[in-house]
């Protein structure tokens, strides 16, 4: 590992890793199992949470021997978080991944990502498929079904109609700030208090929404870039009461798959992670264990 990019520390039980990458950006990571001889699973979470949605299943990653990295991604950060919109293209988010990757010398890993963390691990599992193991995406589709039914599915229409709200300028961090933040805590009801608590800290930051938030400004998903086929083995796992993503582009993922493809459809809501913990955590060791 590059040491001198790398400082660990420790809050309560949890192991930390702030990472220095290129243009003096500075990614917290929660780590863990460092020293297992197993490989790396690298986790990334979407909106509105951070690396903390992952602390049942890092422990659970660390007994099974990985070696297991989760940022806090672009915005969410403290020392990561510019300011310009153009600042969080998907490609750059994509790219800090594999700078993070490269700072703990880890050159293929396992990828594990949820909502706006599952449409950065589809960019990397096709543009960096050399360095991907395998996936599993959690809610969000293969970027190009979900492109289309987006602009073709009158369900999906509906469901992404916030997409549209949340691309306008300061009306959407004035929202979800209102009220000591309440409009928030309804989108976490399925987190515990100390989860919760967890967000607030990084949600309440100096600039933190506003950077947050510039993921959907920058990326339009309806008219993205097609990334094409996937040649890594995937895991995608969706939840039939899930608010955001509706199932024609989830079922239209597998003929974008050229590996071994595997769908779970759970009776869970869009928070996979906190409603299916068991299920959800099962289907992603077996992904891992039978490759």
């Amino acid at each position: 590992m590059n040491e001198s990019k790398i400082k660990y520390y420790q809050i309560n039980d949890e192991s930390f890793a702030d990472v220095s990458v290129d243009q003096n950006l500075t990614f917290t990571c929660r780590v863990s199992g460092m020293k297992n001889t197993g490989d790396t699973v690298i986790l990334l979470h979407g909106f509105p949470e951070t690396s903390r949605m992952w602390h049942k299943l890092i422990k659970v990653l660390d007994s099974k021997n990985y070696k297991v990295i989760a940022p806090d991604q672009r915005g969410y950060s403290k020392g990561a978080r510019p300011l310009k919109i153009s600042d969080y293209k998907i490609n750059k988010l994509s790219k800090d991944i594999i700078n993070i990757a490269s700072a703990f010398n880890a050159n293929k890993f396992h990828l594990i990502g949820h909502d706006w963390g599952a449409a950065i691990g589809w960019v990397l599992s096709s543009m960096f498929k050399e360095k991907i193991i395998s996936y599993s995406a959690l809610s969000v589709p293969h970027l190009d079904a979900f492109s289309h039914a987006m602009s073709s599915d009158k369900i999906q229409k509906k469901k992404s109609y916030y997409i549209k709200l949340f691309r306008i300028n300061f009306f959407p961090e004035l929202y979800f700030k209102m009220f000591s933040f309440r409009n928030l805590k309804t989108l976490w009801k399925s987190s515990d208090k100390e989860e919760i608590e967890a967000y607030l800290k990084v949600f309440s930051q100096k600039n933190a929404l506003k950077t947050m938030l510039h993921w959907y400004r920058a990326t339009n998903l309806r008219s993205t870039r097609k990334i094409g086929e996937i040649l890594v083995p995937t895991l995608m796992i969706y939840g039939t009461k899930d608010m955001a993503i509706g199932e024609k582009a989830v079922d239209e993922t597998a003929k974008y798959i050229k590996a071994n493809y595997s769908i779970k459809k759970m009776h869970s809501s869009h928070w996979l992670i906190q409603d299916s913990f068991d299920k959800v955590s099962e289907n992603i060791l077996n992904h891992l264990k039978n490759l």
